[in-house]
């Protein structure tokens, strides 16, 4: 099921003849708005400075021996012993010109297909919370029922653009999961999807089931980037086993690395925003080198996540000012090295009320007038990202539709200004049955999926029903009319013996 469908009737040629009805939807997006810089260029350019400093006399430690080998091969200085690596600048310098600043993520339509990069931008939902939660039932933890649901909302909604692994599915045994959920994402949604990078073994199954789900051979699958996979690097200044290893086996599969540093000023980061910006640079220039040295071309997306914590409890804090600020200068740092960006839209309320709605919100704005090209978490995250939240996801859709929306160019024709409708209308009167009113009426504006705009007395007589509530109805009525995108029988097939095969020979356990 598409986005709501909206028909702007009575635009007039020239000639007066009424033009053809519009039809909108909401799968590429692209933002008009102007970027909001953090800093002034030369200070930019001395955070950039400043993080080649931190991977050429401080270094990185990396946990993966693999990596260490990769690095050491292409002239980065590699202590064995201390496991510390130093990358000099001209390494760096090296792999920012093989990395694509743009390129298409495809998925299982052409027009599924995700522009990554320039003013294109992509929102994908919560990802990776242990818990779920609704009106209902309250807080609990993730099924693999819980997670397929969120997959199946993701695909019917279109302003949601890449698929994701939402809540885990603890039902589920650790060998296996990795499995579940990708052919979850395969057999109900036909979008840009997420792989686990929890090491190689789980890596090889979760891109079979994408090849056999896409009819792709290895060679095909290779030429284009069809998934993606999100790295955190453990800050300050450590690269563990799995993340190196998603690097490399992604970048050798020419499959998208979303390296995203985890940056709290104040815990694993300098205190101000500026020192965890600096960091967060260091941190994933570090990645992407080693995604370039892995396969030059490779496609990346610069990530970050700086905020704030709350200094008087230590927890993360999001949707502050500061995340906004963080939020601006990673944009302009992405932009800087000339690379896709993705940022987040967080909260870190604890239910979905008023306070995860305008900290949401205010993280969302940071990232969009960012310039993000990627936003995560832009649906459903609750309670610092350890909960997903139904209703959350729905209210969230709402506002992802009003910045689409918002990011529509305003139609300034001679038409659309109406000076004959100006002239019609007398001083004092109103335009409600106005010759230019009555041929746009019916879609003249955004029709809303949650917002309920109608009278006290009205909305008291249907039941006085809160957003909240609007939104648990909105989910089930979703869920219960979902029908899954159209996949030829064989391809399914094939999906669900691969994952029968392989949980019958055992699976593979997350590497660490």
């Amino acid at each position: 099921m598409d986005a709501p469908v909206r028909r702007r009737q009575g635009r007039r040629a020239p000639d007066g003849v009424r033009g053809a009805p519009r039809t909108l939807k909401y799968r590429h997006l692209v933002n008009p708005l102007v970027r909001q810089p953090a800093l002034s260029d030369d200070r930019v350019e001395t955070l950039h400075q400043t993080a080649l400093r931190v991977l050429e006399e401080l270094g990185l430690r990396v946990l993966n021996a693999e990596a260490r080998s990769i690095y050491r091969a292409a002239g980065a200085e590699v202590d064995e012993e201390s496991r510390m690596v130093r990358i000099d600048r001209a390494l760096v310098a090296a792999a920012l010109k093989t990395a694509p600043g743009i390129y298409d993520m495809l998925g299982g339509q052409p027009e599924r297909t995700v522009t990554m990069g320039g003013d294109h931008c992509a929102f994908v939902c919560v990802g990776g919370p242990p818990n779920i939660s609704d009106l209902d039932r309250g807080k609990r933890s993730g099924t693999l029922e819980d997670c397929t649901n969120i997959i199946k909302l993701s695909q019917d909604f279109d302003v949601i653009h890449l698929m994701s692994p939402n809540v885990e599915a603890q039902d589920v045994a650790l060998n296996v999961r990795h499995l579940e959920v990708t052919a979850a994402q395969l057999l109900h949604g036909d979008k840009p999807l997420f792989i686990y990078s929890r090491g190689t073994p789980q890596v090889r199954d979760g891109m079979e089931l994408v090849r056999l789900a896409r009819g792709l051979t290895q060679a095909e699958f290779e030429a284009a980037p069809y998934c993606y996979t999100v790295i955190n690097t453990n800050s300050p200044r450590q690269l563990d086993i799995p993340m190196c290893q998603g690097i490399i086996d992604f970048a050798r599969a020419g499959q998208v690395s979303v390296i995203t540093p985890f940056t709290l000023a104040g815990a694993m980061a300098p205190v101000t925003i500026a020192g965890a910006l600096a960091l967060q640079h260091a941190e994933a220039l570090a990645g992407i080198v080693l995604a370039q040295l892995s396969r030059p071309g490779a496609p990346v997306v610069y990530g970050s996540f700086t905020s704030n914590v709350d200094m008087k409890s230590g927890s993360p804090a999001f949707g502050t000012p500061e995340f906004v600020k963080g939020a601006f200068g990673a944009g302009q740092l992405a932009r800087h090295i000339g690379l896709p960006w993705r940022g987040s839209a967080a909260t870190a309320s604890n239910m979905a009320d008023q306070q995860a709605v305008y900290e949401t919100l205010f993280s969302a704005w940071g990232s969009i007038l960012g310039g993000v090209n990627m936003m995560i978490h832009a649906a459903g995250w609750l309670e610092g990202g350890l909960t997903a939240s139904m209703e959350k996801f729905i209210l969230d859709i709402e506002m992802l539709q009003g910045f689409a929306e918002i990011f529509l160019p305003l139609d300034g024709s001679d038409a659309e200004i109406g000076f004959d409708a100006l002239a019609e209308v007398d001083p004092g009167g109103h335009f409600f049955a106005a010759q230019h009113t009555m041929a746009r009426y019916q879609d003249a504006f955004y029709t809303p999926l949650v917002s309920d705009w109608r009278n006290f007395g009205q909305w008291s007589e249907e039941g006085a029903k809160s957003a909240g509530e609007r939104a648990n109805a909105i989910w089930k009525e979703r869920l219960a009319k979902f029908e899954p995108p159209k996949l030829d029988i064989a391809r399914r097939d094939a999906v669900k013996d691969f994952v029968k095969r392989r949980t019958a020979e055992g699976g593979a356990l997350p590497e660490s």
